[in-house]
């Protein structure tokens, strides 16, 4: 009766066994995607600046959006991705943006020794699409895996506004000058949740009408920081 009962005890622990090990290959997700949310906060740099212009202060770059994840090999660790998202992109710097008489707009380099200001700077408000070759270390029950994502950005510029406060206050927004589409080469790399981010602008943040000193501000973009990406 003993060894009855051992044989029917060892029989229920296997059969609860296969039972755990069927509960855990039914919940792996051989169809699984990454990364499809994504939240970075960069720092703004303007190259190709014009003789006397510089940046003070911290020019700052906020950006969020939905990326869809579409593998395109059986291990599912390269993919391609689309997307969806917004920024907003200040850069403060010595460059004042105003308007003459006739209501174009001109633009200045200050003088800090003549002029005595806090704050100069332009904002631009974006809608971007990013796309990204994508390259990790993913496995269906590995979260947290090494990342190499490469691609392209197109923005198209919503809304943009400038603000100099020194002795007066000078306001504008929609400026005309701003080009309404911006673009660049995108890569973030890293491990697990943070990653390094880098975008290069490939056009000018102004168009042929921004002149100084009858010369075209052909100054473009970089940003580097962080990217925070997520399910």
């Amino acid at each position: 009766m003993k060894n009855i009962f051992l044989i029917v005890l060892c029989f229920c622990s296997l059969t609860n066994s296969f039972s755990q090990e069927e509960v855990v290959e039914q919940e792996v997700d051989s169809l699984y995607k990454e990364d499809q949310f994504y939240v970075g906060v960069t720092y703004n740099l303007l190259i190709q600046r014009p003789k006397g212009v510089s940046q003070s202060g911290f020019s700052s770059g906020f950006h969020l959006g939905y990326i869809k994840d579409m593998p395109i090999n059986v291990n599912r660790n390269l993919a391609i991705g689309m997307g969806l998202g917004l920024s907003s992109n200040s850069f403060n710097q010595n460059l004042l943006i105003d308007k003459d008489s006739n209501s174009d707009y001109t633009y200045t380099v200050l003088d800090d020794n003549e002029t005595s200001y806090t704050k100069n700077k332009f904002t631009t408000y974006m809608i971007e699409v990013p796309m990204e070759f994508r390259w990790r270390t993913s496995t269906p029950t590995e979260y947290k895996f090494w990342r190499i994502y490469t691609g392209f950005k197109l923005g198209y510029v919503l809304a943009n506004s400038s603000k100099f406060n020194g002795e007066t206050t000078i306001k504008h927004s929609n400026i005309s000058d701003f080009n309404k589409f911006q673009y660049g080469f995108t890569i973030s790399a890293g491990y697990n949740t943070w990653n390094i981010h880098f975008y290069y602008a490939l056009n000018t943040l102004f168009s042929k009408d921004a002149q100084l000193d009858n010369s075209s501000l052909d100054m473009h973009a970089v940003k580097i920081g962080l990217m925070l990406y997520l399910l």
